[in-house]
């Protein structure tokens, strides 16, 4: 039986009816599907095929709603339990009204009933994929964002040293003995829905035991939010005065914590944005790429040296090629097809490939191995050569079409990219050619970047 074929048994089972619609909700970061399901009632399904998780989540869901806390009402379950139907509680997120200042103090209030109401007998143990922020999930976090996305820079450094510091920091950070409140671990605006002047937190499947500190740090620094320093001023007052309800908070030490976990949320969520963005070429992800670069250099911390070093040399060498043009910003690049295709990081999908391979090849002469395509002597010796006239004639015809189509309707991004096999002779030379071209004939913004060699030049409109 498919999980479309069990959706529909579900709703038969909840409403006696069958339903003609079954619409798929667009994904999110994760693997479960969602679906919104038939009229009067209309529901919403959740497929997913962790049982261990979605075990957290219909226990997390029962718990919860029996304290009337802001959380979906789970109506049936499959019985191998990977599907399950739910109460719809709106149809648009937080994310969508952050100009309502009266629906973010909602949420916060409901963020600390969860975080303090909800851990009351509550069976930690029951929580996935662990049941507490402690050392090893911080390690797992930091570990994420090494392997995700700090791997998929330029930046060199010393694994010894920079595990130094995540032990540290997992220390300082893990959750105390005597801290007994419920992390959400992904509370930010995308998962709090809204249904007229009533809030609902959804996907807290993830949630454990741990500091209250983290998710105002994960909803008041959301990448895509773009919260200003007042607006964040605002969330973190509203939160106060809610959990004030529950116990009375010391505010210099809140604050010093939450500056803490915001420095770490913002190094697992640029570990995800670089699994789902770069690795799974989710473009969603790469476009909060920039605004999570510029948070995490905000929040910066010292106490962690050679960590906060590598940061800023990564933040230095990576926010260019990230950044979000309000012009046309083309970029021609020079790369080793033995290194793979460089990525665009526009969140635009690719743009020209073009392939030096067939040209004849100065790399294959002792007195040109270690020069480049800048280099005099190698350009005298391509330009002998008719087939590169050919080549760069026919890359100037084709990139310059869409350059003037690009401008013209307003668009932020082209990239272009020339590769060879060591990413150091021709394609270095028509990679130079295409992007002086460009400038000179088309009065825009053009980044280029030799990879291999780790140059970049950007040559400004006139």
């Amino acid at each position: 039986m498919t999980c479309l074929d069990k959706i529909r048994d579900l709703y038969r089972s909840v409403t006696g009816k069958d339903t003609a619609t079954l619409d798929e909700i667009k994904g999110s970061g994760s693997s479960r599907r969602y679906f919104r399901v038939g009229a009067n009632p209309q529901l919403i399904a959740t497929a997913g095929y962790d049982t261990a998780e979605n075990d957290a989540f219909l226990y997390l869901t029962e718990h919860f709603s029996r304290k009337h806390l802001a959380v979906p009402s789970v109506l049936a379950v499959s019985p191998d339990r990977d599907v399950y139907i739910q109460t719809d509680n709106g149809a648009h997120s937080l994310f969508d009204s952050l100009d309502r200042d009266d629906l973010i103090v909602k949420a916060m209030e409901a963020l600390a009933d969860m975080q303090y109401q909800g851990a009351e007998g509550l069976d930690f143990s029951r929580c996935y994929p662990v049941p507490a922020m402690d050392r090893q999930a911080i390690m797992w976090d930091l570990n994420y964002f090494k392997y995700c996305f700090l791997k998929n820079t330029p930046v060199e450094f010393s694994d010894k040293l920079l595990e130094e510091d995540f032990r540290r920091m997992a220390s300082d950070l893990a959750v105390n003995d005597d801290e007994h409140t419920f992390m959400v671990r992904d509370f930010q605006s995308r998962n709090v829905l809204v249904n007229g002047d009533d809030v609902t937190i959804i996907d807290y499947q993830g949630g454990r035991r741990g500091p209250v500190e983290y998710d105002v740090a994960s909803f008041a620094w959301q990448a895509r939010a773009g919260f200003s320093p007042e607006k964040r001023s605002m969330i973190i007052e509203a939160y106060l005065k809610a959990a004030s309800r529950y116990r009375p908070l010391d505010r210099v030490r809140f604050m010093d914590r939450l500056g803490k976990y915001v420095f770490l949320r913002q190094l697992q969520t640029l570990g995800a944005y670089g699994y789902r963005g770069l690795v799974q070429k989710k473009a969603h992800f790469v476009r909060s790429i920039p605004k999570a670069l510029i948070n995490l250099e905000e929040s910066i911390t010292d106490a962690y040296p050679y960590l906060a070093s590598v940061l800023k040399e990564m933040i230095s060498l990576m926010s260019p090629r990230f950044a979000v043009a309000d012009k046309l910003l083309v970029k021609v690049g020079s790369f080793s097809f033995m290194q793979g295709i460089p990525e665009d990081m526009s969140g635009n999908g690719g743009g020209f490939v073009f392939d030096c391979r067939g040209l004849p090849n100065p790399g294959r002469y002792d007195e040109y191995k270690k020069l480049t395509g800048c280099d005099k002597t190698v350009i005298e010796f391509l330009e002998k050569c008719p087939e590169i006239h050919s080549f760069v004639d026919a890359a100037k015809q084709m990139t310059g079409i869409s350059v003037a189509t690009y401008k013209e309707r307003g668009f932020a991004s082209l990239m272009i990219n020339f590769g060879c096999t060591g990413g150091r002779h021709r394609s270095v030379y028509c990679a130079e050619a295409i992007a002086r071209y460009i400038h000179s004939n088309f009065n825009v913004d053009v980044l280029l970047t030799h990879r291999e060699q780790n140059i970049s030049e950007l040559l400004q409109a006139k």
